[in-house]
């Protein structure tokens, strides 16, 4: 009698337990969040990867070297890869739509207006030469820079979609897997949010058991659009706190992740 109670008390924990991961659609957990870094600045280096590092938190860094920096950066962004963080792709010299309300930083040389989609793809598919340079790796992801997707009326990704699992885009949502479109994935940007702001967007996140993507530039500065290190490091602290239940992985791994089950639904 004894060890058929206990045989029905393990049945009824597993079954339990089971029901519970099944309701916590992300590899057993409430939600996924990934951390972006873009444009490769030099304070990605000093302020940014330490804290990850720190509390063994892995991130997608979208490099671009419109600033003339990534060669001086290369042996740190080697070390970076080898700790599983994410080389993603932003192109090489971050080209944008020029002529629209606040992009008068964009020079007439790196304006998509003047661009072919040909000259595009050409220069993408270049930064991947020279990440897989330095990480060896050949999937990987992309973001497009300042969120333009197009070149005149032409989604100009389309050709490249066998060279990437995944593009993130910059229109704020935290979709379920099943909502999640790979080619223009959905990101908050943060620019001088607080802590406890950007913990409410994961909150959020967990609640709605979505994708919650967060794009930074400067961390503690380096770029007009920025958080401050003690938001950063406190958003950082919450995740490392609660990922028994909040997933944090590079953006290639949760793309990847996320294709399986799209690809199995149908």
């Amino acid at each position: 009698m004894k060890k058929r109670i206990a045989l029905a008390l393990l049945l009824f924990c597993f079954i339990t337990t089971t029901h519970a991961q099944n309701n916590k659609p992300w590899k057993g957990k409430s939600c996924a969040v990934v951390l972006t870094y873009d444009d490769g600045l030099d304070v990605h280096i000093t302020n940014a990867l330490p804290v990850l590092d720190s509390l063994g938190l892995r991130a997608t860094f979208y490099i671009a070297d419109y600033m003339n920096r990534f060669y001086a950066q290369m042996r740190s962004w080697r070390a970076a890869a080898g700790k599983g963080h994410e080389l993603g792709n932003h192109t090489k010299y971050h080209p944008c739509m020029g002529g629209l309300p606040g992009r008068e930083f964009v020079k007439r040389e790196t304006d998509l207006r003047y661009y072919t989609v040909q000259r595009m793809d050409d220069e993408i598919l270049a930064m991947n030469i020279d990440l897989e340079g330095i990480d060896g790796r050949t999937q990987r992801t992309f973001a497009y820079p300042c969120g333009d997707t197009k070149i005149h009326d032409t989604a100009y990704i389309d050709p490249l979609k066998k060279q990437f699992i995944a593009a993130r885009g910059i229109i704020p949502s935290m979709p379920t897997i099943d909502e999640v479109d790979l080619y223009n994935v959905s990101c908050y940007g943060v620019n001088n949010q607080s802590g406890d702001e950007m913990i409410a967007w994961v909150k959020e996140a967990q609640a709605k058991q979505g994708l919650l993507v967060i794009l930074f530039h400067g961390v503690g500065g380096g770029h007009s659009i920025n958080v401050s290190l003690p938001a950063h490091s406190q958003l950082l602290h919450y995740l490392k706190a609660n990922e028994k239940d909040i997933w944090i992985a590079p953006m290639v791994e949760v793309a990847e992740f996320i294709k399986k089950k799209q690809t199995k639904a149908h």
